[in-house]
């Protein structure tokens, strides 16, 4: 995969934020040396977040977010800002610009109040500093976007924000060199025509690294392609919905998992995706359940979200439940009404955005899971699923 095939998802998310006319966009165009966004003197000019993804020296590949002023104001104003506090559950580096020659205002301190509160790193960059002179500054980089002055020392700078870990895989860790490993891959009405969905690239991928084999099958195919193999599968690797069969099939000596389950240790709410699915067994008549996607597409009859999963939820409790759905970046703030959250997998939110999403249900005390952590537990076989993650097993109830 080229940089410039890399997923949103996978990419650090750089946002600009400040106030209107301190240069966010001007900083955005020399940091990214692209005319990204359009600039002029007149307040308000960016309406809306631009976002481009591109690779940025030293970064690599990164989005890069340019938002609307902070203190924009009227109604039209205050959509804005709502819009801008959306980027900021998903921003992985902020930058803060300031208009050097005023300094910092009560919106640039709200701002950096906000970077404190969501644990979000950040830089200032003190723009026009063609106008105000070059100055040192104890929390952040004298620029210039008109001159290009200390454009790449603010790259740099950002570059250093970077947490550098060891990059976190989504099955690496569970297969070893000389495995056999089975991914049950349905071809249905819901699939992708002409490629096959981001966790199973990812998942084949991790294999591949891992010096095993993988064999990709549909669930119509598995019974045969198992009876025909020499060799035991260490793993067997299903998406969800396809879960009950393919536990029926697959005998007890074969780690079995999903695609889904695997995204959410990925993503980091495995845990608290485990805790959220008792819920199912709480729910009354009435109770409102928010069906949550990170992605948006074309709706199908087989769509799991909004036909298959609360099919299997109202056949599980036996009860009338009342579901919801959202999509994409749309994720609703105010989520007290819900008794349960079930989220997708994440794979096309960064991981900032799918622990933003968690904190604010773990906050209200509304439970969250996800679809294949769900359906594991009211086909009974979560436990089973978990087996390969035994570190999670201990927060089945």
């Amino acid at each position: 995969m080229s940089l410039n095939d890399t997923p949103n998802s996978e990419r650090i998310h750089i946002g600009f934020f400040g106030k209107r006319n301190a240069g966010k966009s001007s900083v955005v165009n020399a940091v990214t040396n692209q005319q990204m966004s359009v600039v002029s003197n007149i307040l308000g000019t960016t309406t809306d977040p631009v976002s481009k993804a591109m690779e940025l020296l030293p970064l690599g590949p990164v989005l890069i977010i340019d938002t609307p002023g902070f203190d924009d104001n009227g109604d039209l104003g205050e959509q804005r800002i709502k819009r801008t506090k959306e980027v900021l559950r998903h921003t992985d580096i902020a930058v803060l610009v300031v208009d050097s020659t005023v300094g910092k205002s009560d919106t640039d301190y709200e701002l950096i109040k906000i970077f404190k509160e969501r644990k979000v790193p950040y830089i200032i960059a003190y723009n026009k500093s063609d106008l105000s002179g070059d100055q040192l500054y104890s929390d952040g980089i004298s620029v210039s976007a008109r001159k290009m002055t200390n454009i790449y020392k603010l790259k740099e700078a950002i570059a250093k924000l970077v947490k550098i870990d060891t990059p976190s895989t989504v099955c690496r860790d569970l297969v070893n060199n000389g495995d056999l490993v089975v991914l049950v891959i349905p071809i249905d009405s819901s699939a992708p025509k002409g490629r096959i969905i981001l966790p199973q690239q990812q998942v084949l991928r991790d294999v591949l690294d891992a010096g095993a084999t993988a064999i990709c099958v549909r669930d119509t195919e598995l019974e045969s392609t198992l009876k025909k193999l020499s060799q035991k599968p260490a793993l067997v690797i299903t998406d969800s919905q396809v879960f009950k069969c393919v536990s029926k099939i697959v005998s007890d000596d074969i780690m079995l998992t999903s695609f889904s389950i695997l995204m959410a240790r990925y993503k980091g709410f495995l845990k608290t995706a485990v805790k959220g699915a008792r819920m199912l067994d709480e729910l009354e008549n009435g109770d409102k359940i928010l069906i949550a996607e990170g992605c948006t597409h074309h709706r199908q009859c087989e769509d799991i979200g909004t036909v298959k999963l609360p099919n299997w939820i109202k056949k599980h409790t036996g009860k009338e439940i009342v579901f919801e759905t959202s999509s994409g970046n749309t994720f609703p703030q105010d989520i007290t009404q819900y008794k349960l959250i079930v989220h997708c997998g994440g794979c096309m939110l960064n991981e900032r955005e799918m622990q933003s999403r968690r904190e604010l249900a773990e906050t209200v005390g509304v439970p969250f899971t996800n679809y294949g952590t769900a359906i594991a537990y009211m086909n009974g076989i979560l436990k089973r699923s978990l087996a390969v993650l035994p570190n999670y097993q201990k927060y089945i109830r």
